[in-house]
């Protein structure tokens, strides 16, 4: 039995930026806001319709297995809250199946949409977490919520999470092959344990990797983004990735590394990245048809 209906709600206003975890040794820990922008302007409606811009608009118009609207009327349906029909005006600019946090933008629209519509009154930590949870690893929600470069962790079943990087100016460049790779598929790439010494390394590299991102270090990326845990073995899968590694022996980038479980590769400027730098990307991958994105660091999700 449902609870009774809330009282009308006023219209939501939605922002979540794409995000890019790992970001080299972080593996499910690290998690880096883009600004590239899932937008929703959400409002009561008589069925639910779907009005989609940008890009792939077609797959994020359909009403059937849309996560957005799943994850809307589950949340509901597990707090026992009639899940009231919706109109939702979405523009996306993050591109899906590339390792840019798309279904956590969208799981994280759900819960959003189900405490607002819903009336639940959940705290920031009972949103973070039940999107989360949903999502089975902290790292991408966690950083499109809260914005900058944002170390999660699940203790005790709660999520804990420390956010730094929102104010740098360090450039963020994405290259794109034209193939997806579904995350289950790149997790099942690898392997089942790890020798102590390349665990050791990667701790290391995430420590100086947090420290760069919090002290503003841009020297420090080329070796703190290396890794020893994913990124070797889902190379076979991401070729992109072995490709412009050696980027980083340019001056103009610091780092370079999947982004979240690729096929994307992430590279990250001192600066704005410069208009040269796609033409690099190119030419370095031998491939003039890759798809080149260039962005910055973004704050975490505004909900109005």
């Amino acid at each position: 039995m449902t609870a009774p209906i809330p009282s009308p709600a006023k219209p939501l206003h939605l922002r979540l930026p794409a995000t890019s975890a790992n970001l080299g040794p972080g593996f499910d820990a690290l998690g880096l806001a883009m600004a590239l922008y899932l937008t929703i302007d959400a409002s009561l409606a008589e069925c639910f319709n779907i009005e989609a811009t940008g890009r792939n608009a077609d797959l994020c118009a359909r009403i059937e297995d849309n996560l957005i609207l799943t994850t809307y009327i589950d949340v509901l349906a597990n707090a026992g809250v009639f899940a009231r029909r919706l109109h939702l005006k979405l523009h996306n600019e993050i591109p899906l199946g590339m390792g840019c946090g798309s279904s956590a933008s969208a799981l994280l629209a759900g819960v959003l949409l189900a405490n607002h519509f819903g009336g639940l009154n959940w705290t920031d930590q009972q949103i973070l977490e039940e999107a989360c949870s949903r999502e089975g690893h902290p790292d991408n929600v966690a950083a499109c919520y809260l914005g900058g470069m944002t170390v999660s962790a699940v203790k005790q079943g709660h999520v804990v999470t420390a956010t730094c990087g929102q104010n740098l100016a360090w450039g963020l460049t994405l290259a794109l092959p034209s193939a997806s790779l579904a995350t289950p598929k790149a997790r099942a790439m690898l392997p089942a344990t790890y020798s102590r010494q390349d665990v050791v390394a990667n701790i290391q590299s995430t420590a100086l990797l947090v420290a760069a991102f919090a002290q503003g270090r841009g020297d420090l990326l080329r070796t703190a983004m290396e890794d020893r845990l994913h990124q070797p073995y889902r190379m076979e899968a991401c070729p992109l990735l072995g490709l412009l590694l050696p980027l980083t022996e340019n001056p103009a980038i610091l780092g370079v590394a999947l982004s979240g479980a690729g096929p994307s590769v992430v590279l990250v400027t001192e600066t704005e990245a410069s208009a040269a730098l796609p033409v690099i990307i190119r030419q370095t991958a031998d491939d003039q048809s890759l798809e080149i994105i260039q962005t910055r660091i973004s704050a975490g999700a505004i909900h109005v």
